[in-house]
């Protein structure tokens, strides 16, 4: 059954303006008659009460902004006196709501209006939905009072029974706005009313609690550090009292990593780094393994050089001087060493050091055969440069993160080769020896010469980046150094970064100096033996040197010289040598045997390879300098039926095409070379190359193989003072080939004394050394047919009996 409703009362009623500030019926509110518009409004209404038994009445307007709102609040003057503070102020009770109507005239300074009152209906009993809106909005209010204390005020609140008056408490409601509870005031149902206070309520509650759950989190985390903050403190003070009971030094701050990050030199990049890795370990604990990962990163980067340099060595002669008395020969470093100094002395002076962010480093490759002094090179570049020296030998690895480092995910991570030399010289410029670069690795772990390409990049090593230290890195200042025997196992890309420089070995005479101002010295000392007990003539050193070792550096001819004076230290122990000793040419058979390497010019006539014909000597290179290479070629018996070409000595691809190019230059000009050719054609060919296990290729023994055919169908015999090189068309050209340095050097050493070459080869003499040039008689040819004109001996028996 539905209550019934009472009809709108029309008023007229001064209006109390309220600047931000709403008032819901039913609160009771104290206001400042200071106000002039507020005395105004209870002032008229007094004087209109007057007339009346009733208590003065005024309509309480929000103003937001300078404009009222539609509806207002009719209000009872209960009492006119002072506030706390001493100021005048009226109690007044806010009964109902009144819609606004127009304005008119009444007593007083206050502004006058009509309204009619709004009455609320609503059905007896609550529906269902109603009252559990009632309920909920009661346990919300009961929720948010328990929080604030206010324990007083949950009663009133559960007492309270009507719809329109429980959601017109909403006013109390400190955390509402002003728009807000304008909302509720201009809200005529009473349910509408409620379910708009309760979704403020159940809002605000739920701000509440994220804001309240911030907090706890923030005070937890305070609490911890705190804590922590106060367990260190007395960590330090026990440490402290252990230190002071055991008699130790106090520590130094060698645990204060953030302290030694800003004392230390670094540059800005990589001190904001350090100083993160810093800040995420004061938050790990002690127990995290990420902190002694910390640590070890920390540690490494403050042991680098970051801004350490040495400075280099500007005197140039005596740089040079240096470098001649620690390595005879290899001018050609020498030179180069010196052309870096002289640039970087003129780039200091004009101040050019730094260009375009980057200094002026160098990177050499050193290709020779082994034992050339490609190592220790570097040692004395850097002694005459006045630098650090660090050696990273580079033989075997397989593994890029070797030369880039392993990334910090990886326990037990290191940092590259690269970072360790540096960190291991002590400063950012050495001199760094890449040593066998010719002999890295790669499998599916990476391929480290790939990884090199950065660091050997003058325009890219001035920001090179370890994985494991993740900063840039300055190169940019290393002489870096790159030693190899083979250049062709050296990849392409890599070579290109490089300068290359080639070291092709000594001359004997080169040798015999080696050996008696280097070699000898320190095999005296290492034998335990005084400068002048034992004296080695400058004919012994060279007899060593070219009968006993065939090599184009002077390992072996160190070994000889070592195991000589052991021999004599051995004998004078035994009493069966006095010293000083002087060791004559003639002793050394005696002392350590026979000569391995005779020449072939000092052998028996008979004995000789040449002495038969069909024998040739030729010329090549490997990987262990230059070398002499005897060709041998036969014919078969034509009752045996075997035509065609046979080829032994383990030969590759090009150098088969050689020899087929060979025979087949000689069957088409077989009769212009007066050469009994006819009978190849029925008669098989058998080429060899003597030293089967070794295999050989190249298309530089064409004429040698040309040669050696056409001295076996002539009956001539090829001069054994003459060794040949150089590739053979089908038309009888003689095309060049490389390795012309080593090639004579090593026919030096084999005793040869006319060597054939190509023409266009002529400009490469340029490079071999005068006193070679001096003792050789070099022939360039453009054409095979005056190869056999130089090399042919003249014939001994008609040349039909020999074919």
């Amino acid at each position: 059954m539905a209550s019934e409703s009472k009809p709108s009362v029309l008023l007229t009623l001064p209006v109390l303006p309220l600047d931000d500030e709403v008032v819901l019926p039913g609160m009771v509110v104290p206001l400042d008659l200071s106000d002039n518009d507020v005395r105004a409004a209870v002032e008229a209404a007094q004087a209109a009460a007057r007339s009346t038994t009733g208590k003065p009445r005024v309509l309480l307007v929000p103003r937001v902004d300078g404009t009222y709102a539609a509806t207002g609040v009719l209000g009872t003057v209960e009492q006119v006196g002072r506030l706390s503070d001493g100021d005048p102020g009226a109690l007044i009770r806010a009964l109902g709501r009144v819609r606004i109507g127009a304005g008119t005239t009444g007593p007083g300074a206050a502004l006058w209006v009509e309204g009619s009152t709004v009455e609320e209906t609503l059905p007896d009993p609550l529906p269902g939905q109603v009252a559990d809106l009632v309920k909920e909005y009661k346990a919300l209010a009961t929720s948010w009072l328990k929080k604030r204390g206010a324990w007083q005020v949950v009663d009133r609140v559960q007492q309270i029974d009507g719809v329109g008056a429980l959601a017109d408490n909403a006013g109390y409601s400190p955390f509402l706005t002003v728009e807000q509870k304008v909302a509720l005031l201009e809200t005529a149902d009473p349910v509408a009313r409620l379910k708009l206070a309760t979704a403020q309520l159940r809002e605000h509650l739920a701000e509440q609690d994220v804001a309240e759950t911030i907090a706890k989190d923030v005070q937890e985390g305070v609490d911890k550090q705190q804590r922590e903050f106060l367990l260190r403190r007395q960590l330090e003070a026990v440490r402290k009292e252990l230190r002071d009971l055991n008699g130790e030094a106090e520590g130094d701050e060698s645990d204060d990593y953030r302290a030694r990050v800003e004392a230390a030199d670094l540059p800005e990049k990589v001190r904001e780094a350090a100083l993160k890795e810093v800040e995420k370990l004061e938050r790990s604990s002690d127990q995290s393994p990420e902190g002694s990962w910390i640590r070890t990163w920390l540690d490494t980067v403050l042991e680098l050089p970051w801004n350490a340099r040495t400075e280099d060595r500007y005197d140039i002669r005596g740089a040079r001087a240096v470098l001649d008395a620690e390595h005879a020969g290899l001018d050609d470093v020498k030179e180069r060493i010196t052309e870096y100094l002289a640039v970087r002395k003129r780039r200091s002076e004009r101040g050019l050091g730094v260009v375009g962010g980057r200094r002026g480093g160098a990177v050499l490759a050193l290709v020779g055969p082994p034992g050339v002094g490609k190592t220790s090179l570097g040692e004395s570049v850097a002694h005459a440069m006045g630098r650090e020296f660090v050696r990273v030998a580079l033989g075997g690895v397989r593994d890029e993160a070797e030369i880039r480092g392993h990334r910090r995910t990886y326990v037990g991570a290191l940092p590259g080769r690269i970072v360790r030399a540096i960190k291991e010289a002590g400063s950012m410029n050495p001199v760094v020896l890449l040593d066998e670069i010719d002999k890295v690795g790669s499998d599916f772990r990476g391929d480290p010469a790939a990884a090199l390409l950065e660091v050997l990049d003058p325009a890219q090593n001035h920001t090179f980046r370890d994985h494991y230290l993740e900063v840039e890195l300055d190169l940019s200042d290393v002489v870096f150094l790159a030693t190899a025997n083979v250049l062709e196992a050296i990849p392409e890309a890599l070579l290109d970064r490089m300068e290359l420089v080639r070291l092709d070995g000594y001359t004997e005479d080169e040798k015999v100096v080696i050996a008696r101002d280097h070699l000898l010295p320190r095999q005296l000392e290492r034998a335990g033996l005084e400068p002048g007990e034992v004296v080695l003539t400058d004919a012994s050193l060279r007899k060593l040197a070219g009968e006993y070792t065939r090599e184009a550096g002077v390992r072996t001819l160190e070994r000889a010289v070592s195991r000589l004076l052991r021999k004599v230290a051995a004998q004078h122990e035994l009493g069966d040598r006095e010293l000083p000793f002087t060791v004559t040419p003639d002793d050394l058979r005696e002392l350590i045997g026979r000569p391995h390497h005779v020449p072939e010019s000092a052998q028996d006539p008979a004995e000789r390879r040449t002495a038969v014909p069909g024998v040739a000597t030729g010329l090549a290179v490997t990987g262990a300098g230059g070398d002499v290479l005897f060709v041998e070629a036969s014919l078969a018996d034509p009752e045996t039926g075997a035509a065609g070409l046979t080829l032994t000595g383990q030969l590759g691809d090009v150098m088969k095409e050689s020899a087929q190019i060979a025979l087949s230059f000689l069957r088409s000009h077989g009769a212009e070379l007066e050469l009994p050719v006819t009978g190849l054609k029925d008669r098989g060919v058998h080429i060899h190359f003597p030293a089967g296990a070794v295999p050989k290729d190249g298309p530089s023994a064409g004429v040698t193989m040309t040669t050696a055919l056409a001295s076996l169908l002539s009956g001539r015999q090829v001069r054994t003072d003459v060794a040949m090189t150089g590739e053979v068309s089908l038309t009888g050209r003689v095309l060049p080939i490389g390795g012309v340095k080593q090639k004579l050097l090593a026919a030096h050493r084999a005793g040869i004394t006319t060597v054939v070459i190509p023409k266009r080869n002529e400009a490469d003499l340029d490079d071999v050394p005068a006193e070679i040039l001096e003792k050789l008689e070099v022939h360039p040819v453009t054409d095979v047919r005056q190869v056999l004109e130089i090399a042919l001996a003249p014939a001994a028996v008609p040349v039909g009996v020999a074919a």
